[in-house]
Formats: C-alpha cells, sequence, structure tokens
C-alpha cells in the first residue's frame, strides 16, 4: 500500500512548483552522478585490461626468485622435481643484471636479461618485435634485443646495425681491484621489440650463457625462474604447491604479485575517483532532504486522513521512504541507461578520442563490469535511503489534525 502512495505524490503535481522543480533536479543529479561513475569505473576497467594485456606479454605467469640476495642455486634435481607439478605448460631460466651498453660516443644504462632458449615458451617478448627478429645468439656468438627505447638512447637501428655493441657487466670476483669486476664483452644486435614504456626504455634481451660467462656465474646459479602455465587462473594455486616444494629460500610470485604496486595503484586510483563522485550524489542528498520536507509540509493533511484511517507510524515513514527511494530509482535508473548508451557506441564506434600520440591506441577504452553497475545503484539507493530518513520521520511523528 505504501508504495501506491508513494508513487502517487511522485507522480502527482505539487501545488507548490518548487517541490516539483527541486525533485526533478535532484533526480537529474542522481542521473549525472550514476552516469559518471558507470562510465569512469568502465573506462578504469578498459585501461586496466589493456595495461593487464601488454604487461601479459613480459611477464609470465610464474617467477621464482630468490628470497633474499640477486641469486639462488637451482639444480637439475630441483628443476626435475618442479616439471613434476602438473598444468605447467613451459619453464625459462634466466639471470638479470643492470649493464652498460656503448656504441661509439653513445651509452646508456640497461636491464640486461639472458634468456635460455625456452623463453618464447613463457614470455610474449618475441611476438612483439618492431624491427628485426628475436635473436640472442649463443655464447660464441651473442645477439641483442633491444626495447624500442633503446634504439633510440645509443643511435642505431637494431635489425641494420652491423657494428658490435660494447656491453659492460658487473661480474662475482674476490679481487680488489674496481677495474676487475668489471667485465666487457661485445654483441651484434638482432632487432627490437615494442610492448610499453616501461620495458620499451629499460630491457635489453641476450643469450643466458653470455650472461653468465661475462658475470662469472656457476652453471646453476640464475636470477630468476620463469613459469607459463596451461591454465594461469590456476596461478595462485600452483604457487602455493610450488612454495612448499622449494622451500623458504625462494619467493614463488604470481604474475599480479609481480607487478603488486601497479594493479595496486591502478585500483587506488579507479576508486579514488568513484569516491569523488560519490560526493555528487551526497549533494544530492541534501536537494533530496528539502524536496520531501516541504513534500511533508504539503500532506499534512493526507497525512491526518491516513491517521484517521488507522495508519501507524510505520506505514506513514515508509510512504515517504519510498518517495526518496523513488527519486533515487528514476534517477540512477535514467543515468545507467544514457551510460550504457555511451558506452556501447563508444566501443563501437571509438567516438572519444584520447590527446597525443604516446599510447598505443587512440580512444579511451570501455569494459562494462555488472558488478559496477550493482555498486553504483546500491550507493545511489543507500544515500537516498540515508536522505530520506529524517523527513519521513517527521512525518510519522506529526500529530493527528484534520483541521482545515
Amino acid at each position: 500500500m505504501y508504495l501506491k502512495f508513494a508513487w502517487r505524490y511522485f507522480k502527482a503535481k505539487k501545488s507548490t512548483n518548487a517541490i516539483n522543480i527541486i525533485s526533478w533536479v535532484t533526480a537529474g543529479v542522481i542521473a549525472f552522478s550514476t552516469l559518471c561513475q558507470v562510465l569512469v569505473l568502465s573506462v578504469f576497467n578498459g585501461f586496466e585490461d589493456l595495461v593487464k594485456s601488454l604487461y601479459s606479454n613480459f611477464y609470465s605467469d610464474i617467477k621464482v626468485v630468490p628470497d633474499k640476495g640477486k641469486t639462488f642455486t637451482l639444480t637439475q634435481s630441483q628443476l626435475e622435481q618442479i616439471h613434476t607439478i602438473p598444468g605447467i605448460k613451459g619453464t625459462s631460466l634466466n639471470v638479470e643484471e643492470k649493464a652498460l651498453l656503448q656504441n661509439g660516443n653513445q651509452q646508456t644504462v640497461v636491464l640486461l636479461k639472458g634468456v635460455d632458449t625456452n623463453y618464447y615458451k613463457v614470455s610474449g617478448v618475441p611476438q612483439k618485435m618492431y624491427h628485426g627478429v628475436f635473436n640472442v645468439g649463443n655464447i660464441d656468438n651473442p645477439k641483442l634485443v633491444l626495447g624500442a627505447g633503446i634504439e633510440s638512447a645509443i643511435g642505431i637501428e637494431a635489425d641494420r646495425n652491423l657494428f658490435p655493441i660494447t656491453v659492460f657487466l658487473a661480474k662475482k670476483t674476490n679481487s680488489n681491484n674496481p677495474l676487475s669486476a668489471l667485465s666487457e664483452g661485445n654483441a651484434t644486435t638482432s632487432g627490437s621489440f615494442a610492448i610499453q614504456q616501461d620495458f620499451d626504455n629499460k630491457y635489453v634481451i641476450t643469450n643466458l650463457a653470455f650472461m653468465k660467462q661475462q658475470m662469472n656465474y656457476q652453471p646453476s646459479e640464475y636470477s630468476a625462474l620463469e613459469i607459463s602455465l596451461n591454465d594461469p587462473g590456476k596461478s595462485e594455486e600452483f604457487s602455493k604447491t610450488l612454495q612448499k616444494l622449494l622451500g623458504n629460500k625462494y619467493k614463488v610470485l604470481t604474475k599480479y604479485e609481480q607487478n603488486m604496486s601497479l594493479y595496486n595503484s591502478m585500483k587506488l586510483e579507479k576508486w579514488f575517483i568513484y569516491a569523488v563522485l560519490t560526493l555528487i550524489l551526497i549533494i544530492a542528498a541534501f536537494n533530496m532532504v528539502g524536496a520531501l520536507t516541504m513534500l511533508v509540509l504539503e500532506k499534512r493533511k493526507d497525512i491526518s486522513v491516513l491517521q484517521s484511517m488507522g495508519a501507524d507510524k510505520s506505514l506513514i515513514q515508509k510512504i515517504f521512504l519510498t518517495e526518496g527511494t523513488l527519486l533515487a530509482v528514476v534517477g540512477a535508473g535514467t543515468g545507467i541507461i544514457l551510460a550504457l548508451i555511451i558506452a556501447f557506441l563508444q566501443m563501437k564506434f571509438h567516438l572519444i578520442k584520447l590527446t597525443g600520440n604516446s599510447f598505443l591506441i587512440d580512444y579511451f577504452p570501455v569494459k562494462l563490469v555488472f558488478t559496477d553497475f550493482i555498486l553504483v545503484v546500491f550507493t545511489a539507493l543507500i544515500i537516498a535511503f540515508a536522505a530520506s530518513w529524517f523527513p519521513a520521520k517527521k512525518a510519522s511523528q506529526q500529530l493527528f489534525n484534520l483541521k482545515a
């Protein structure tokens, strides 16, 4: 019954026009806020998916690193034990260290990564070549695959360069002579990759044997073991199993844990913007309080009639609480419908463009997630309910009076 009364009050023309104006302004503000919230959350979802896809090309599903220090020892027996765990698609051992590349008078500091012949099984880098081919050579003929940004830094085109690049690396030694702690080697370039600036401006890939020789590493000494899985969705379960097998001298990281700071910062930005947009709903709530208070004053006689017919305080309170909820439902529903229309147009026609040419795409990516809609509607209803509580309470406490 209270829903019927609330609906009649909602659609009926009020004697005071200001009540109508304030009510529709309130619904409009709620619609605008929900529209913004859905679109912003969807754009953040789109960017999150895009960044994850870019980073997944470089990072493996599982990465084993030393718990302390830069390197660990991994024997053939341990590797065989690891391969007994079901679900492994491929494994690759590597060594990673800072190095100085020199091409004539041009120098740049890079992260040099030495990989074995199984690297293509755990990484998407070989499929993201920008110039040339992915060829890291061997210990006798080492080759370098540069990040696209490194090409510019040392002034070459990796697939056309005919002259060797000098590679300086710090090596393990017991000598006190600083010069003996630095190795110098030459390598030619075979190509360059382009994934994302974080990698393109930092990484150079070569073969594992060359790196270990230059750094004076032991045969079973490595920086990391990278693993790809048949089902990446089971990485959490796999990492726990592998951690038990290897013990506490090793740290087993999922793809998320390898990039925890990035994913956390993206989520923090997303929910910060959501919180800011929620403030618009809270502002709308003040308009709702005013509109409902004025409606209560206008409907005092109706309230008295209902009381004379046996309506208790609870029923009257529910009527005005429902009135506020209807405002939120109409506003939120309108906002969500508009957001869906804009989102689908953006996904199909890429109407809203990104400024500048520094990103891989030239439009705002959008991904609609059902839970975002639930969250936005729930937020609007909670705020509307809270805003409606005081006017509804006052209406229920009105004294019975049928006098004109």
